[in-house]
């Protein structure tokens, strides 16, 4: 008998974390507003020969076209789960600089205001330590939503600062090329 319910507890693990990348075991769904989003891909972010965190981009329904993420006004989650310690200014710059990659001066100036909310919340954070979950959750009518280990730290309202915030990994210039193939659900 212990051997079954050991097994079975083993079935319901593999079943919560389907996917393990650089030895982090994500889950294979998040629920998140009024719903459970899976897990359309993940990958590593690296700088420098440097692994700096783990995305995994969380949708209603797998997609393979960043356009089609881009424009669905649902919700969704990218989870940033952290690889080194690193500070929040640090992170916010790299988010920075891939935000204004992606957009010309007119639209970044367009994003002004929630890019300094945004910006005002990773000041709070100040440190974040390996092993670390940054969630970057986007709920219609809300905003996105950022969170770390599970505490909502200040929210950014409006979808075009979340579909902005996602082109940092899903835009014409992402913060890395492979990366943006593997969220999408690709090799």
């Amino acid at each position: 008998m212990k051997k079954l319910i050991a097994l079975f507890l083993l079935f319901l693990t593999a079943q919560a974390f389907a996917v393990e990348v650089a030895g982090v075991k994500l889950a294979d769904s998040a629920h998140f507003g009024s719903r459970d989003l899976q897990l359309n891909g993940a990958g590593v972010r690296s700088r420098f020969f440097f692994d700096l965190y783990i995305a995994a981009l969380y949708l209603p329904e797998k997609s393979t076209s960043a356009a089609a993420v881009l424009a669905d006004g649902g919700e969704k989650r990218m989870a940033l789960h952290l690889l080194v310690d690193i500070g929040a200014n640090r992170l916010l710059s790299g988010l920075s600089s891939a935000i204004a990659a992606n957009h010309t001066p007119a639209e970044l100036n367009a994003l002004d205001a929630p890019l300094k909310e945004f910006s005002a919340i990773f000041h709070v954070i100040d440190e974040m330590k390996k092993g670390d979950i940054i969630t970057l959750d986007y709920l219609p009518g809300s905003g996105t939503q950022v969170g770390l280990n599970g505490v909502a730290k200040g929210t950014v309202g409006g979808a075009p600062f979340n579909s902005a915030l996602l082109k940092v990994w899903l835009g014409d210039k992402p913060a890395q090329a492979d990366l943006k193939q593997k969220l999408l659900g690709g090799p």
